[in-house]
């Protein structure tokens, strides 16, 4: 297991160990990783910058414990410009740490920082289901009694020397799967590659798989909806806002009417598809995804041991019991949409959805990168689904980074992606971590 910390794209933005935040507010760690043992002191400095200081005019501070329970706050008081928050942590877990400040006319700026305590020792929140394997199986069976039924039309892919195609595959009850899929025009076989989405209504672009198929691969990349991949702007933002503005909560308390459940299913079946196909080399066949899209790489890892290599950032749908031990879960935030009618059903649904269950499950390759101060795929959930993995596994943490990757926080993650992406294109094993 390797834990690598990207500090490189946080200094090439600040030419320091500053994680930047707002204009005017920075913090900065003690550490420049982020990285604590269990008790050990954390100092985070926070410095206002230019003008900022002489205007501002109240601060206070709030450290969440696994970005959920708050464990301490209180006023900030800067002296010179700058001011020290302290604290520790006795088990293992992630810290978050915020400041808000006031300034004379009224703006608000905000600030935050993380930590990671004992990272590599933090654990899941609530055991799996007992039933688990034998429901996703019921599933996979459902889902074999349905003929694939690829459909593939060639289209203007925009790339020379590359083959494009929209694709379509059959689904459980009546759904599809709805995609592009290139390669390269020249050649008979070829590693392959599925990638699966972010959150959001929205169309495909063709440059995701047409750039992949100009580097050698065999590249699928489905919709996480059953929705044509690319109609104009208006068709997806009328979904967005309408029959599809809370998708995550559609079937959110029965795992048989889930919104996840054709979309895991979607993920397995393009595995299955790829896997067949004749110009596939048989040997290498990678998952990957941003967010959502980490969550379903996850979950098509541990659904089909065809996978053999995984790389996700920022995966979301990690840890959806947290708030039981006082974590802030990951999107899609299962228990924000419960009712009190519904409440249990959600959290047991919620269960079988989880990435930190299919995590347990896989053992090829992976690849994960997160940041300790991302707020939509907290670090400590992410963490507990990377402890589950059974395989080799390689963490990039990004002590900087938000769950967007402002100011180029991803940057490392992207960059070790690319090594995986090489490597494994030329049938070579993982390259060893640079730190």
């Amino acid at each position: 297991m390797k834990f690598r910390y990207n500090l490189s794209a946080f200094v090439a933005v600040l030419g320091a160990t500053t994680i930047l935040a707002a204009p005017g507010l920075t913090l900065t760690p003690n550490k420049p990783d982020a990285i604590y043992q269990p008790g050990e002191k954390i100092i985070w400095r926070a410095d206002v910058r230019g003008d900022a200081g002489a205007t501002i005019k109240q601060a206070s501070y709030k450290l969440k414990r696994g970005g959920g329970t708050v464990i301490d706050q209180g006023a900030v008081n800067f002296t010179a410009g700058s001011a020290n928050i302290q604290t520790s942590l006795k088990e293992p877990g992630t810290i978050l740490a915020e400041i808000t400040a006031t300034d004379t006319g009224g703006k608000v700026i905000h600030a935050l920082a993380g930590a990671a305590i004992a990272p590599e020792k933090i654990s899941i929140s609530s055991p799996c289901p007992d039933d688990f394997d034998a429901f996703w199986k019921a599933k996979l069976g459902e889902l074999a009694t349905i003929p694939e039924k690829p459909v593939l039309t060639p289209q203007p892919g925009g790339k020379p020397g590359v083959n494009y195609y929209k694709i379509t595959l059959d689904n459980i009850r009546g759904t599809h799967i709805q995609g592009q899929l290139a390669r390269p025009t020249a050649g008979g076989k070829f590693p392959a590659m599925l990638i699966v989405q972010w959150a959001g209504v929205y169309p495909l672009q063709k440059g995701w798989v047409t750039e992949r198929a100009a580097e050698g691969w065999l590249a699928l990349n489905i919709t996480a909806h059953d929705l044509p991949i690319d109609e104009p702007a208006a068709y997806y933002d009328k979904l967005l806002k309408g029959s599809l503005k809370d998708y995550t909560a559609i079937g959110n308390d029965d795992r048989e009417k889930s919104y996840f459940l054709r979309m895991f299913l979607s993920c397995y079946r393009a595995v299955e598809y790829l896997s067949e196909r004749p110009d596939w080399d048989g040997r290498t066949l990678v998952v990957t995804g941003t967010s959502q899209g980490g969550l379903q790489s996850f979950v098509t890892a541990g659904l089909n041991p065809k996978v053999t290599g995984l790389m996700a950032l920022v995966p979301a749908g990690c840890d959806a019991t947290g708030d039981l031990v006082g974590r802030k879960p990951g999107w899609p935030y299962w228990m924000n949409k419960a009712t009190e009618n519904n409440n249990d059903k959600v959290r047991e649904t919620s269960r079988y959805f989880d990435a930190v269950n299919f995590a347990a499950r896989i053992k090829c390759p992976a690849l994960v990168g997160l940041g300790l101060i991302d707020t939509t795929s907290p670090p400590s959930g992410v963490y507990a689904a990377f402890n589950q993995l059974k395989g080799p596994k390689e963490a990039i943490v990004m002590p900087p980074a938000n769950h967007h990757g402002d100011n180029h926080t991803h940057t490392a993650y992207l960059n070790r992606a690319t090594d995986w992406r090489v490597a494994l294109l030329k049938g070579k094993s993982i390259p060893p971590s640079p730190n």
